[in-house]
């Protein structure tokens, strides 16, 4: 594949389809024999085991041992961040235009290993091959975005006006330290190397938490790391539980700021913590959602259950921005339900690292079971079970974590899973007399991620636009109703209890963040 054939969430040629099967089935056959090693994590440029190990199981088949971890403690954390800080003075003093180039090499490199790394990670959380790609290619344009961004502004410092002939002031954005980026399950690669490369580009260095369910794509992006000619310290990589790992990175005086990406309640115990300390740290982080699609009267059905489907069950509903909750107007709302069955019913579930499969497993047995008390709560509370409602036990399902997609109707619509995150393949569908009354029940919630309507009406996509509150929001597009953002094309952020900076990941204010002004005045 050449490097300007761009695969995406949402576009995807005959050729590049092609292209992509071949390059995974020649990776998955050189990774085979790789199973089951032991890896370490990476200190200061060293390379280090810890007293205890953990497996790391694939949900497509839990006997599968895909690669042993080192179960990292607060004292590993605290090393890698007296590593970071001792690093960080070097590596701040270098130009940014050397930072720039690289971060660049990183993406390069990313991009070089693009079907090795799409193979792990379909062996690892379980999404679809074109998912995994599009992750892998995510993170290298994040990289080359934020490179893009530091190039375009001048390092982001500039010359200011002056009250005297005899004065010179200027604005200078410098880099606050340490920083800390604990990367979610979903996402094992593009948001590992986003946050990262938008501190390292921005003069920051770097301790990376994956997530414990997949931490192979966070070790391997250490090699890619390395390889570019990051120093030693200036990227750490600590693989372990969050009940010690992410505690002490929560905790720890010497991190200067975080990233974090996952649910509500671990973003909100870090912010608490940080209003506990002497001094505030910045904090950026992306906690989930619960994100609505409208679908009204002059909508094209055909585009709006295409959207739908999609966003609903990429990566099994596993998405901060998964169509999780849909309003469809009276007018249209038996049509619509009738499509999204029919298209729903269609989704092939299997392994996914088989070419025709589209919907992989779930990620644990802790998804399996809000799976199953949601569709236990639906059948209570009245609603119908359209389609889907069962974890599939069978052959060849029975060692993973299958479910099926699943969609309901039937519910009133203030009913909990029209409200709650899930993070598995179910979206429920309401019923709505007015765009108005669509609106208000797509507001009505703590979370503001992203949004999605379909209508051929202009006046009602202007409201929309300026009337939902979400970070991320889409008017007719059929390859995928809320989710399918890209670096540099779409930035990715949330409001409300979605998010904590109101600035995307991916887009022209990211990079800022890592940074903090000085201004400085000089009297001749």
């Amino acid at each position: 594949m050449t490097d300007d054939m761009k695969i995406t969430y949402a576009t995807m040629s005959a050729d590049q389809m092609e292209t992509l099967h071949r390059g995974i089935d020649d990776a998955i056959e050189q990774i085979k024999p790789q199973l089951g090693k032991t890896y370490p994590m990476h200190i200061d440029g060293e390379a280090i085991e810890s007293s205890e190990q953990f497996d790391d199981l694939s949900p497509i088949d839990t006997r599968t041992v895909l690669a042993r971890f080192q179960t990292g403690t607060a004292d590993h954390v605290r090393d890698a961040v007296r590593a970071a800080r001792a690093a960080a003075p070097a590596w701040s003093a270098r130009p940014w235009t050397e930072r720039a180039t690289i971060v660049r090499k990183i993406g390069d490199g990313i991009r070089s290993h693009r079907w090795e790394l799409a193979a792990w990670m379909g062996y690892e959380t379980g999404k679809n091959r074109l998912e995994c790609v599009g992750d892998i290619e995510e993170a290298a344009d994040f990289m080359t975005y934020y490179c893009d961004q530091l190039e375009a502004h001048g390092g982001f410092s500039q010359t200011m006006d002056k009250l005297g002939a005899n004065e010179e002031n200027s604005s200078v954005m410098r880099p606050h330290g340490v920083w800390a980026v604990i990367s979610p399950f979903n996402f094992p690669m593009a948001l590992a190397a986003g946050p990262a490369g938008g501190a390292l580009v921005a003069g920051n260095t770097v301790v990376l938490k994956p997530a414990t369910d997949t931490p192979r794509l966070g070790v391997r992006l250490y090699d890619i790391v390395a390889e570019a000619g990051v120093p030693p310290g200036v990227f750490n990589v600590v693989t372990g539980p969050g009940s010690t790992v992410g505690q002490e990175i929560a905790e720890n005086p010497d991190i200067d700021g975080i990233v974090f990406t996952g649910s509500k309640e671990v973003g909100m115990m870090l912010f608490r913590v940080n209003g506990a300390r002497p001094a505030p740290r910045p904090m950026i982080t992306e906690m989930g959602g619960k994100n609505p699609a409208l679908v009204m009267p002059s909508a094209n059905l055909d585009k709006a259950t295409e959207g739908v489907w999609r966003s609903a069950f990429g990566a099994q509903g596993q998405k901060c921005s998964a169509c999780s909750r849909v309003y469809a107007a009276s007018e249209v709302r038996d049509r619509f339900v009738e499509q999204l069955v029919e298209k729903t019913k269609q989704i092939k579930v299997g392994n996914p690292l088989e070419r025709d499969v589209w919907m992989g497993p779930v990620i644990n047995e802790a998804a399996v079971k809000i799976y199953e008390q949601a569709i236990e709560e639906a059948q209570r509370d009245g609603g119908r079970i359209l389609t889907g409602g069962r974890r599939m036990t069978e052959e060849p399902f029975r060692h993973g974590y299958f479910l099926e997609p699943t969609v309901i109707d039937g519910l009133p619509n203030d009913h909990r899973l029209f409200v709650d995150e899930l993070f598995v393949p179910i979206t429920v569908v309401g019923e709505v007399s007015s765009f108005d009354q669509a609106m208000q029940l797509a507001n009505d919630t703590e979370y503001g991620l992203t949004a999605g309507i379909f209508t051929e009406d202009d006046d009602e996509i202007a409201r929309f636009f300026d009337g939902i509150q979400a970070g991320v929001v889409y008017a007719n597009r059929q390859a995928g109703a809320t989710t399918g953002a890209w670096p540099g094309i779409n930035p990715f952020g949330g409001w409300k209890a979605s998010g904590s900076s109101g600035r995307g990941a991916g887009g022209p204010y990211y990079v800022q963040q890592f940074l903090r002004e000085q201004s400085r005045v000089r009297i001749y």
